[in-house]
């Protein structure tokens, strides 16, 4: 049976306190009382509800123990270091307010450094920290309903909200994210990112070179770049709302040399480019799905920035972007696959009202492509002018347009769907379910249970 310390007699505490020496613990604020002490007192499972009130970091955390703030007590590291040192395995970090860290890029001065394994830190608020927290060669860590902002400095000289560094099987949800750069994750693999929010950063969440992460239900929005990942295999981004990434880079989601990836029921709204797509799929004999996302009120739907193949758009909802497709450097996105997607710009029709149109639904680049061309054009994109020239040279064109696009069976509305094929899908789903679970071991499946447990 674990120990439980309470400590009720906040004058006893200051006492003891009073009789340390000032450099007790490397403190860097010696106006408020250090925590270190107390930390040092604790044993394995301790759990120590600390006495309402403001002390003094950085504090090193060594043993599996609990610190539980009960929403009443700061943390404040003096503007040096990271406030929380989390350096052993199985630890709990909850209700505390870690405020003031150094801010040194290079120290990665954090809200929280986690450096251990199945550690919870959750409920806490982190201000005024470069970074929130920061997870390296981590594992299994729960990361749960922290809010979290940095420095009041440009915003790229921010830290990162979260970031994890080649870290594993982590679970990063119902965290509030503002006012920071990125949340970054680099070389790290199984990690599950849902319920998160994020507001006014640069890239709400950044990925490279980490594969087989599961990104759901978060909501990002007025930060430049939603969702980026660059190098990363095996991603699934579902039920996500992204929204405003606006400025001159501004992306809702963006993919560079990415394969196996499943995009399937967001919403891109409101941003310059909806979906970047640059040499994605990369690997050979992989595919990238795009099924029943809603693009809507975006500068340009998708932008390919190369004449590449290999992704399947199905059951999509394309609704008043100012462009729907372009090709950047290349001429069509034809070699990828468009079936059953809904074009509020189709002009064709549905004479026997099976909800699929009775033409194709076509693309071309017409006089369009002279912003896409000459960089100064690119300021007028959407005026009436460059409307206007487009219009005539549809009417009487001086030269062959270039087909970007053809969806053979374009829906004529967002709920004629095609009930045969989605029944088909959910059976492919719920077989390659099925061989997984089939495939797990003993320990996995604990591992599992453990990581999905409403309980942290």
């Amino acid at each position: 049976m674990y120990r439980v310390l309470f400590i009720s007699l906040f004058l006893f505490s200051s006492a003891i306190f009073a009789s340390l020496p000032a450099d007790k613990g490397n403190q860097a604020n010696s106006s408020y009382p250090p925590l270190q002490p107390l930390v040092d007192k604790l044993k394995e499972g301790d759990v120590l509800v600390i006495p309402p009130g403001t002390y003094a970091g950085p504090v090193t955390v060594n043993e599996p123990v609990t610190l539980d703030g009960q929403g009443k007590v700061t943390i404040d590291s003096g503007g040096k270091g990271s406030v929380i040192y989390l350096r052993t395995d199985g630890a709990v970090i909850k209700n505390l307010h870690l405020t003031n860290s150094g801010a040194h890029h290079n120290d990665l001065d954090s809200g929280v450094q986690v450096r251990g394994d199945f550690n919870v830190i959750k409920d806490n608020i982190i201000d005024n920290c470069l970074f929130g927290i920061d997870l390296q060669k981590a594992k299994n860590n729960v990361v749960k309903r922290n809010t979290i902002s940095s420095k009041d400095e440009e915003l790229g000289m921010r830290g990162d909200s979260i970031r994890l560094w080649y870290s594993f099987d982590n679970k990063i949800i119902d965290n509030v994210m503002n006012d920071v750069r990125d949340m970054v994750v680099w070389y790290s693999r199984n990690n599950i990112i849902h319920h998160n929010i994020s507001h006014r950063g640069r890239y709400a969440l950044h990925f490279m070179y980490s594969q087989y992460n599961d990104v759901q239900y978060n909501e990002y929005y007025n930060n430049s770049v939603g969702i980026f990942l660059m190098y990363s295999d095996g991603v699934v981004i579902k039920h996500n709302i992204i929204s405003h990434a606006t400025g001159p880079s501004g992306v809702g989601i963006g993919f560079k040399e990415t394969s196996d990836i499943k995009v399937e029921d967001n919403q891109i709204l409101f941003s310059s480019t909806a979906l970047s797509i640059d040499v994605s799929p990369y690997q050979p004999d992989t595919t990238n799905y795009f099924t029943n996302n809603l693009v809507a009120f975006n500068g340009i739907g998708i932008r390919f920035l190369a004449d590449w193949k290999d992704n399947i758009f199905k059951h999509n909802y394309f609704k008043a972007n100012i462009t729907q497709v372009i090709v950047s450097g290349g001429k069509t996105a034809n070699r990828n696959e468009w079936d059953g997607n809904y074009w509020d710009d189709y002009e064709g029709f549905d004479e026997d009202k099976n909800g699929i149109g009775d033409t194709p639904h076509e693309i071309y680049a017409y006089s369009d492509k002279l912003w896409q061309d000459v960089e100064g054009a690119q300021f007028y994109k959407g005026s009436a002018v460059l409307e206007l020239i487009d219009f005539l040279e549809k009417l009487a064109p001086f030269s062959e347009p270039d087909l970007i696009l053809r969806d053979t069976r374009p829906i004529m509305n967002v709920s004629a769907l095609d009930a045969e094929e989605k029944e088909a899908e959910d059976k492919i789903s719920q077989d390659e379910e099925d061989n997984q679970n089939r495939n797990e071991t003993e320990l996995e499946k604990r591992l599992k249970g453990y990581l999905h447990d409403s309980s942290y």
